[in-house]
């Protein structure tokens, strides 16, 4: 939801978001690693879109570069979602949302990759944090999310 320009973020699903984090954020590169190898069991073509993976002998799941990306991205998606409500915008610096849109058009990141994310992610929260887990916790981190890969998408350049 946005109300002139701004994202509505209620108390409640922000309280929802910040509770799960908090819980997860200390296994946050364990997380990051878990949240990857589902998408290669969802999507096992993704890993082609990572140099480091491609030719590399190492198993996924023992590649260091694999290992800090996965880190990254997972608090890069908790640490904006836990912002949201406060800042009523993605809490990403526009540098780096620049470079994420540039980046994920070179490597031809389309809407169904961000999909597999999608629901990878909220599968990585709802295993690790079952006990908070409802429908309302979902809903918050999807639209937490989703408002994420917006702010991304808005800034990847179509590929001519």
């Amino acid at each position: 939801m946005e109300s002139e320009g701004k994202i509505v973020f209620t108390e409640e699903q922000e309280a929802l978001v910040v509770e799960s984090w908090s819980v997860m954020k200390k296994d946050s590169a364990e997380l990051g690693l878990k949240l990857f190898i589902k998408i290669f069991e969802i999507a096992p073509t993704a890993k082609n879109m990572f140099s480091f993976l491609r030719d590399s002998p190492i198993p996924a799941e023992q590649n260091p570069k694999l290992k800090a990306h996965a880190m990254s991205v997972f608090v890069m998606c908790c640490e904006s979602a836990a912002q949201l409500r406060k800042t009523g915008k993605v809490t990403v610096r526009e540098t780096t949302l620049k470079r994420l849109g540039a980046n994920h058009s070179k490597y031809g990141v389309v809407d169904e990759h961000f999909e597999v994310v999608k629901y990878a992610l909220l599968e990585t929260i709802k295993e690790t944090v079952p006990e908070m887990w409802s429908p309302e916790m979902k809903a918050a981190w999807g639209q937490a999310y989703d408002h994420l890969v917006a702010a991304i998408k808005a800034e990847m350049t179509p590929s001519n």
